[in-house]
């Protein structure tokens, strides 16, 4: 086996161990050669209750939001926000960690909580309202767990940015100008910190921000975000939810809307491929239908078979299995070989594996449309 260390420049190495020493509290200089665990390794992701969403974020089987960086969950209102938040809450707790949730709107229901997963008997719910308190709680939370357990799973959601106010715009006389600059001033010095911080921790950081339309844009992405532009250049990964239609079924007789179905895209990823899009369905009730979605793209990638209402699965070993919309879920449910089977073929098929000089210039399209920003 080949030494790595071995390998390494002998100035560089030099070098590293002269930083290292300098700063004793942790360890600042590295070598990406795979020999040691860097800041930049990415070994735990936290699922976001989709696994399309997860595979479009990580690029990978088994993905999801990132732990160690800072995610940004945006969107219009009603677009599913404090839900996905919520989703990932509940996975961190499935996973043993401590789910966090510092809430600035004032509008949890803790029965929903508990619909979508979550133990609330050990949520740790923390209500505040300005910026300055969220930023000394998160800083407080991330030393204590540094000093008492820190191999634990922590995530910290904060619901939203967009309600949360600052100390100065309390008591601000809104008839005056630059008070409403205050609290992108706060963020971006907040931001500096929280990004190296939890770096070095088993923590994921998780904000929900409001979607604002521009005034006057005309080209490009007329869509922002409140709080400045220090939480978008932060975040290692940002998601933009959008409601894209309405699930409707007969209750008691009567039409009556169910849930949303549910488009994101992956505006910034630093993990994998940006600007990948995922779909799925949130039911009011119960979360996120994740089986729904797998029956999607199967569908849409043609590896499934649709006879009026019955659906043909054809399996590995060339056993044909029909079954109708409404029995996929418990089927998979029930069988863990087969639900393991179809993810594999899923995943064959939406990762993301090419070479860029497989292609000619003709199999290239080009386009004039900007990319997300806000």
């Amino acid at each position: 086996m080949v030494n790595k260390r071995e390998d390494r420049d002998a100035l560089a190495q030099v070098l590293a161990d002269s930083l290292n020493k300098k700063f004793k509290d942790y360890k600042v200089a590295h070598f990406l050669d795979g020999a040691d665990e860097t800041p930049t390794d990415l070994t735990e992701w936290i699922s976001t209750g989709s696994s399309m969403l997860d595979i479009a974020i990580a690029n990978r089987p088994n993905g999801g939001i990132p732990v160690g960086r800072i995610t940004e969950i945006t969107g219009m209102e009603a677009s599913g926000k404090s839900l996905v938040a919520a989703q990932i809450l509940a996975n961190t707790q499935k996973k043993g960690g401590l789910a966090v949730f510092i809430d600035t709107e004032n509008a949890v229901n803790e029965e929903f909580l508990e619909c979508l997963g979550i133990n609330t008997k050990e949520l740790l719910y923390i209500q505040l309202e300005t910026v300055e308190d969220i930023f000394e709680v998160i800083e407080n939370i991330i030393s204590k767990v540094r000093e008492s357990d820190k191999d634990r799973l922590v995530t910290i959601v904060v619901d939203s940015v967009a309600a949360a106010t600052t100390r100065v715009e309390q008591e601000a006389d809104y008839s005056k100008d630059g008070w409403s600059t205050g609290k992108a001033i706060v963020i971006s010095k907040a931001m500096r910190k929280c990004t190296n911080m939890i770096g070095r921790q088993r923590i994921a950081l998780i904000f929900t921000n409001q979607l604002r339309q521009k005034l006057g844009v005309m080209f490009g992405d007329p869509w922002t975000t409140s709080g400045g532009k220090a939480l978008q250049f932060h975040a290692s990964c940002r998601l933009r939810l959008k409601a894209a239609g309405q699930i409707k079924a007969k209750v008691n007789g009567k039409d009556q809307v169910v849930g949303i179905k549910t488009k994101c895209i992956v505006v910034k990823n630093r993990m994998g491929p940006p600007l990948r899009t995922s779909e799925f369905d949130i039911y009011f009730e119960s979360g996120i239908d994740d089986l729904g979605g797998w029956l999607r793209i199967l569908k849409d990638y043609g590896m499934i078979k649709q006879g009026g209402s019955w659906y043909t699965l054809t399996r590995d070993s060339g056993e044909e299995i029909k079954f109708l919309s409404k029995d996929w879920n418990g089927k998979l449910e029930a069988d863990e070989t087969l639900k393991a089977e179809v993810y594999k073929k899923i995943c064959d098929k939406v990762i993301m594996d090419y070479k860029i000089e497989n292609f000619g210039i003709d199999d290239l399209e080009h386009t004039d449309e900007a990319p997300p920003t806000g």
